[in-house]
């Protein structure tokens, strides 16, 4: 079983109307920016949970789906080939003053499902408003990625392959917003932002995706027989991801002061739960190499390990519990044997064996779709 959090998709934004702020030359503009609006009004409505449509509605709206998180990656389909194409038709005048009097004039605030402060007060979320368009495509892919995570949690364990494809695109989106979309915020530094609308976070969901990706791929190995030692290697190479993961987190204490705890929990019970699952691999690795005694040692190192790094969550304690419990049986039964038949010396410390990883999820590139249509501005 893997640890699930699927806070990162919780995020809230205001209404935004375009028509009202842009300025059309012509029909066919300003029914694009309608159409802007009325696509994003539904995104609104159901992320803020504000709409009324009932279930059997919005699934018929939907063409028949059935799943919440899927109706909300179509809308998400649906606005961003628009958005791009007003961006676009944007930047060629983003030198005109009226230009960026209008951006101003739309306010676009969007909360943080990841900022400690965002998700404790009791007035509702907290709101960070930036003046510029590509703040709105940002966190509008943002909340993408975090639903394409989500699906591809949901659909566990009906359907692996899908699933870890899933976790792969999404690694994808985050790869891009990190490398392409976000680094253009960063000339504002005086300007507030969410974690959310940082490269360094965006990274750090990339890494998070292709660590889940893994252990996805990793049942899939399971249930095909794949050898112990090379789960051995699979499930460290978890363990290192999400330790890239913690690295850049840990190496800019300003930008993530007001990080949520659960979410550094989230990743630490991770890289825990797989590092234990990687030394029990190992511990019957080595048993089948007739090295009882080193079977023995590596199994007693994971337990003291895991039973440190036990977390609080609940639900994620209860899949610890039972890791650990399995790893605490292989252990008796290796003691025994040990007792009546091999009689080896047990070792510890630095006479274990290094735990060695293999790294062999990559992300999806995303690729950007843009409905292009002629945008005419009155400036």
């Amino acid at each position: 079983m893997m640890l699930h959090y699927l806070q990162p998709a919780k995020l809230q934004s205001n209404k935004i109307v375009f028509e009202d702020v842009f300025s059309a030359r012509d029909p066919a503009t300003l029914e694009h920016l309608k159409e802007l609006s009325s696509r994003r009004r539904v995104i609104e409505e159901s992320i803020n949970q504000s709409s009324f449509i009932t279930e059997a509605i919005a699934r018929e709206m939907s063409g028949g789906l059935t799943s919440h998180c899927l109706r909300d990656l179509q809308k998400l389909e649906q606005y961003l080939p628009l958005l791009e194409n007003l961006i676009f038709h944007v930047d060629l005048v983003c030198s005109n003053q009226r230009v960026v009097r209008w951006i101003s004039e739309l306010k676009i605030r969007w909360s943080s499902a990841l900022s400690s402060s965002s998700l404790f007060n009791l007035r509702g979320p907290k709101f960070f408003q930036i003046d510029n368009l590509r703040y709105e495509l940002g966190m509008t892919l943002y909340l993408y990625a975090a639903l394409l995570r989500e699906r591809a949690i949901e659909i566990l364990p009906a359907d692996l392959v899908q699933s870890a494809t899933l976790f792969r695109e999404a690694s994808g989106v985050f790869q891009h917003l990190a490398n392409e979309v976000f680094p253009s915020l960063q000339s504002s530094q005086s300007v507030e932002r969410p974690l959310e609308a940082t490269p360094s976070m965006c990274t750090v969901m990339s890494i998070i995706c292709l660590a889940e990706a893994q252990a996805v791929t990793i049942r899939k190995a399971e249930e095909k027989g794949s050898t112990v030692g090379l789960l051995a290697k699979l499930h460290y190479g978890i363990t290192e991801l999400l330790g890239e993961a913690t690295a850049i987190v840990y190496s800019n204490t300003i930008e993530y002061k007001d990080i949520s705890s659960s979410f550094l929990e989230f990743i630490s019970s991770c890289k825990a739960l797989h590092e234990l699952r990687s030394r029990k691999y190992l511990a019957e690795s080595v048993k089948i190499g007739e090295q009882v005694g080193v079977a023995i040692g590596v199994l007693r190192d994971a337990l003291i390990n895991g039973k440190r790094e036990l977390p609080g969550e609940e639900s994620w304690r209860s899949i610890f519990g039972k890791e650990i419990g399995a790893a605490s049986d292989m252990l008796r039964k290796f003691e025994n044997e040990n007792e009546f038949v091999w009689h080896e010396k047990i070792p510890c410390g630095d006479e274990l064996p290094r735990l060695q990883g293999n790294k062999i999820a990559n992300a999806l590139p995303y690729h950007p779709k843009r409905w292009e249509r002629e945008l005419n501005f009155k400036i």
